[in-house]
């Protein structure tokens, strides 16, 4: 059965980088990305976990915290590595989760279960599918899901403005626009009633009916 949305992210253990971790409690109280890869010494997943790696610091002020996963041994992870930044010029100090066994990539409905229990002689393209982004928060529920072709290097500015929407959604009775960044106006939800509207956000603006705008909350 597929995950979706407001599911539990499946609980694990496993070895990392940097030592055994079980998910749930490395989340903690925290919210967490995990993105995965479909094999180490890939070209465009180089280029990815450099960048995650060049703008760590922006999750961290958003208490998010960053997990990587591959479907290769910790040791060949900490090869790949070296070559990381050798390619962009960050080292890689988030944890990446080795997954030799398949299990997480299965936990996740990344690969079916037909797939195997070794990645051992599998391929990039074997693997195709590995290439999710999961947003989990504190409440160990899955927030948002996006997967990737492996010729399409993923936008990390774009999950840190996803990020900043859902933080601010789930503290507020708003959602954000199309193409909303961080400052500009939000909408006001519908179950928020226009007498509501004035008490918690003071001017609104009714483009419609159904759709009012305000400021953003601080």
């Amino acid at each position: 059965m597929s995950l979706r949305i407001n599911d539990t992210a499946p609980d694990f253990t496993a070895e990392t980088t940097q030592g055994t971790i079980n998910f749930h409690d490395w989340i903690g109280d925290s919210w967490a990305v995990m993105f995965s890869h479909p094999k180490d010494f890939t070209p465009v997943c180089t280029t990815e976990l450099g960048a995650m790696a060049g703008i760590a610091g922006e999750f961290e002020k958003r208490n998010v915290k960053i997990i990587g996963i591959s479907v290769d041994p910790v040791d060949s992870h900490v090869k790949w590595k070296a070559d990381i930044k050798t390619a962009t010029g960050h080292d890689v100090d988030y944890p990446l989760i080795a997954d030799s066994k398949l299990e997480v990539a299965k936990a996740f409905n990344m690969l079916p279960a037909s797939e195997g229990d070794s990645s051992e002689g599998r391929t990039p393209a074997d693997n195709a599918t590995v290439r999710t982004v999961f947003v989990i928060g504190p409440d160990k529920k899955i927030k948002l899901i996006l997967t990737y072709p492996m010729t399409t290097g993923r936008n990390f500015n774009e999950i840190l403005r996803a990020i900043d929407s859902m933080q601010l959604t789930a503290n507020h009775k708003v959602a954000t626009p199309a193409n909303w960044q961080q400052g500009e106006d939000v909408i006001i939800t519908p179950a928020v009633s226009n007498e509501e509207a004035v008490e918690k956000f003071g001017e609104f603006e009714s483009v419609l009916p159904y759709l009012r705008k305000t400021k953003q909350p601080n």
